[in-house]
């Protein structure tokens, strides 16, 4: 945990996912004070036509973005940072802003195991979540 999963319409390189990849660990790591060890990114290219939303009523493709987060963060902190994932993603792989959606999954702790990092993901402190 963190768990960023990405979808996207149509195909991108290696080397463009990995730069997006690298970006959105940099971003989350900075943004939330996390060891960046702890994030996973996916990429997940859907294919054409493979993430639709409706748009003036018509099935427009879109991307969407699930960031699972730790619980407590506050709404100013979490719209920060999806503001920026949003532009990192638009930066790396072209995407268009005004077709992104980004929805939270907020999480505790003890629901977030890393066996290389020691078992459960450490809580914050008061401090960390008040930002």
């Amino acid at each position: 945990m963190p768990y960023l999963q990405l979808d996207v319409n149509g195909h991108f390189s290696v080397e463009q996912k990995k730069a997006l990849a690298k970006q959105l660990c940099e971003t989350y790591a900075a943004m939330m004070t996390v060891d960046i060890r702890r994030i996973s990114i996916a990429i997940r290219e859907m294919g054409e036509g493979g993430v639709w939303r409706m748009i003036d009523g018509v099935p427009t493709p879109v991307s969407v973005m699930m960031c699972d987060i730790r619980r407590g963060r506050s709404a100013e902190l979490r719209l920060a940072l999806a503001q920026q994932l949003i532009s990192d993603c638009v930066a790396g792989l072209g995407l268009r802003e005004d077709r992104f959606n980004l929805e939270f999954t907020q999480h505790s702790g003890d629901e977030m195991v890393h066996p290389t990092l020691g078992g459960y993901s450490p809580e914050w402190s008061a401090e960390e979540t008040a930002t």
